[in-house]
């Protein structure tokens, strides 16, 4: 069955949820399953080669279907853009689990991450690449190779950027931006000043980084579309992307202290 109209999908979405129909559930599995080959794509090109975008697809099921069954109907949010953000959590949480990151590339990216964190405090602004390259004492050439040595990393990042200080309590960005129905007013509280944080500093990047940022996260752009656009290359977008996920980390780690204080 081929769905062609909102009536089709919103029988089934009755069907499942008032009925506890499984039929209907894995129709809409079925009808939802090109958003996972989609995210899994954009994901897969930012990894090595060695990672199979296949299997992507099949951690990506899994959230699709957490999401389905998940989802109220009664949200004042569409579901592609819930399932979305949790078909890309599922992904995200496998690869981490994995733990397919070399650890010297790890290693070299908390560095980079601290340097850029206590350069901004000193100078109180942006450091530019030429201050970061003799913080860590390597030439403007080393650090640009270093940038694209970390890029496979960075798609973990921006799902990393607070921890409420528990080992294992960590608020991911995808809850921080679509989970904003928490019946918990302190933690809604908190996730609202994490929006807030992220958004200025954002704002705070330099103009080229927060395009890359704006581009890829908000209008779903490839880096190869926003190289396009730019007028530069697919991996001078991942290194611009790189030295973006690093500055954001390193005012969220900043806002973090003055939070836990």
């Amino acid at each position: 069955m081929e769905l062609q109209s909102d009536s089709d999908i919103s029988k089934l979405w009755k069907n499942f949820k008032i009925n506890d129909c499984q039929e209907s559930r894995d129709k809409l599995i079925l009808h939802y399953s090109p958003l996972v080959k989609y995210i899994a794509g954009r994901i897969s090109a930012s990894l090595p080669q060695s990672v199979d975008q296949a299997d992507l697809v099949s951690y990506g099921i899994f959230g699709l279907i957490d999401a389905i069954e998940k989802y109220d109907l009664n949200r004042e949010i569409k579901f592609e853009t819930y399932a979305i953000s949790r078909i890309k959590g599922a992904i995200i949480d496998e690869l981490r689990a994995l733990d397919w990151v070399p650890r010297s590339v790890r290693y070299r990216a908390r560095e980079l991450e601290r340097v850029y964190f206590e350069l901004e405090n000193q100078l109180r602004r942006v450091p530019t690449d030429e201050e970061v390259a003799n913080a860590m004492g390597m030439t403007l050439e080393e650090h640009n190779e270093l940038l694209s040595q970390l890029s496979y990393s960075s798609v973990l990042a921006l799902e990393e950027l607070w921890s409420t200080g528990d080992k294992d309590d960590k608020l991911s960005l995808i809850d921080s931006i679509e989970d904003t129905t928490s019946p918990d007013p302190a933690q809604t509280f908190e996730f609202k000043e994490i929006k807030e944080i992220l958004a200025d500093a954002v704002k705070k990047l330099p103009e080229r980084e927060r395009m890359v940022i704006s581009l890829y996260y908000y209008d779903g752009l490839t880096l190869r579309e926003i190289g396009e656009i730019l007028g530069v290359t697919e991996s001078r977008v991942s290194q611009l992307h790189t030295k973006a996920v690093l500055r954001l980390k390193s005012k969220m780690r900043s806002a973090q202290i003055v939070h836990q204080d």
